[in-house]
């Protein structure tokens, strides 16, 4: 999770990735992935000083190579993920698949959500097809028992635990969190299917009216419980998780988001306070100057739904660029790191790159060439400045859900991850979660099998890294999803509330305003 940290936060160079331990637990392995990470950061941010004066970066080139055959393929196999293994009574959708303990991640049906839609606009389902299945979640999702008892429920305050029960609905067990970053993910989708099925008729009417209930219900300034920032979850006994959202992550969706509501919102002063932690994320890697976060699944989330090419809020104003091109960044040196490969795992090239969380091996720690490394099972991954951890399992989500960003590296790299080892991690709902070719030990595994001649790979396919996949595709061919949700009106008022200007974002607001001057 750390880097090597240097006191220069400007001209902060990384170059290897050191372990440090890690408390192995699957379910909750995010969430503690992101509390280790703020320790450290705020360990780190004692000893660094903020640079007096910023320099501009050059925006690099994008370019827009088409798309091969094998992306249509990867995005209909993903769409089969969440389509197949929804439950049938209630459309929750399972964390993992296969699954042997029964629990649904409620990100992974935010991204079910909006896996639907697509797939009426690829020709996958019919349209009135996707209405049922939506209505079904919906329904289900605005009918959960909330409340404050540590059992039976499935939230409070509008909030969503983050792991439910299959089949009661409710929270799966006493270390499961009342999470407001997958609170957060869950309503990405549930906005989406709001804009998205707009049509006049009664189905979708109600789509439109749970969406609404469903988001306007949580609580937001209730999350505050060190205001201005938002707490990373809360516990029936234990109370809020003493970490809040802050350092450059996914949590920028849920500022977004709560700064949108138009019953709940919390002050503008949480978005200063958010980019304000950022200082002790910005510096060089690979040759890259960007606002960092190791794994590259920081860089996805929030852009699967927000269109950020364009618009900027004050501190990317300063850095002369947007968030899409620090993604872009991001995903660059990602796959730079590869090719340098300082802790020489196998396989690692410029078409074999990608760290993110994801599944691996075991949590162990073996001989590898000579020398003592760490490895893990489910855990962040990542090479930059902070959040840095590397043992060798790569995970095809990670180049494949940045294909907007660099689409003239990632496509060659799910290309030849799949022409190369296709036959080893690619299967009915496209790519299996992750593979470790340096990791061949003979050991008891978490999950996943040792292929003989080519190493771990994992069994099973993970919601939260199917989504990005298929959102991302989508994306890039045609910007569907972020041209839905630019019509939501929450989006936008979060995205102004914060600042961001310009763009896509200023047209929008010049429209409704003559569309509000031609009513009256």
């Amino acid at each position: 999770m750390a880097g090597l940290l240097r006191s220069n936060s400007h001209s902060r160079v990384s170059p290897t990735i050191q372990p440090v331990p890690f408390p192995y637990r699957t379910p909750v392995s995010r969430l503690a992935i992101l509390l280790l990470a703020l320790a450290v950061f705020a360990l780190g941010a004692c000893h660094r000083e903020e640079p007096a004066v910023v320099p501009r970066a050059t925006v690099t080139p994008l370019l827009r190579p088409p798309l091969t055959p094998l992306f249509d393929d990867v995005e209909k196999r993903t769409f089969d993920y969440f389509w197949d293994t929804a439950a049938a009574d209630s459309g929750l959708i399972p964390d993992r698949y296969p699954f042997t303990e029964p629990f649904s991640s409620i990100a992974a049906i935010g991204f079910g959500l909006t896996a639907y839609g697509i797939g009426v606009e690829r020709g996958y389902v019919k349209r009135e097809d996707a209405v049922q299945r939506t209505l079904l979640t919906l329904r289900y999702l605005e009918g959960l028992p909330q409340g404050s008892r540590a059992d039976g429920m499935a939230g409070y305050r509008g909030f969503y635990y983050h792991f439910l029960n299959m089949q009661t609905g409710t929270r799966y067990a006493d270390w499961v969190e009342l999470s407001s970053v997958d609170t957060a993910l869950l309503l990405g989708g549930v906005l989406f299917a709001q804009s998205y099925f707009d049509q006049d008729n009664a189905g979708e009417a109600e789509i439109r009216r749970l969406a609404d209930t469903i988001y306007r219900r949580v609580e937001w300034p209730w999350m505050q419980a060190r205001p201005p920032l938002i707490a990373m979850g809360w516990y029936p006994k234990q109370g809020y998780i003493p970490y809040d959202w802050e350092g450059y992550n996914e949590g920028m969706l849920i500022y977004i988001l709560a700064l949108g509501s138009p019953t709940q919102s919390i002050g503008t002063d949480a978005w200063t306070a958010w980019t304000q932690s950022y200082s002790r994320a910005w510096g060089t890697f690979q040759e890259q100057e960007y606002l960092g976060f190791a794994p590259l699944f920081g860089h996805q989330y929030s852009h699967v739904w927000i269109d950020y090419r364009g618009i900027r809020d004050a501190y990317m104003r300063e850095r002369g660029f947007d968030y899409f091109e620090n993604s872009r960044r991001a995903t660059y040196a990602q796959r730079a790191y590869a090719i340098a490969n300082p802790m020489g795992w196998k396989l690692y090239g410029e078409n074999i790159w990608g760290l993110t969380a994801s599944d691996g091996p075991q949590g162990a720690n073996l001989d590898y060439e000579g020398g003592l490394r760490e490895f893990r099972h489910y855990s962040a991954r990542g090479a930059g400045l902070a959040d840095a951890f590397d043992d060798g399992t790569i995970a095809p989500t990670a180049a494949a859900a940045s294909l907007p960003f660099a689409p003239e590296i990632v496509i060659p790299a799910v290309e030849e991850m799949h022409e190369l080892y296709g036959a080893e991690i690619y299967s009915k709902y496209g790519f299996l979660d992750a593979f470790n070719p340096s990791f061949t030990y003979d050991v008891p595994l978490k999950t996943g099998q040792l292929i003989p001649g080519f190493g771990w790979v994992a069994s099973d396919y993970i919601g939260i890294d199917e989504g990005p996949i298929i959102a991302m595709i989508e994306n890039y061919r045609n910007d569907f999803v972020w041209n839905v949700m630019k019509k939501n009106p929450y989006i936008r008022k979060g995205l102004q509330r914060a600042g961001f200007t310009g763009g896509w974002l200023d047209e929008a607001a010049k429209a409704e305003s003559a569309a509000a001057k031609a009513a009256r």
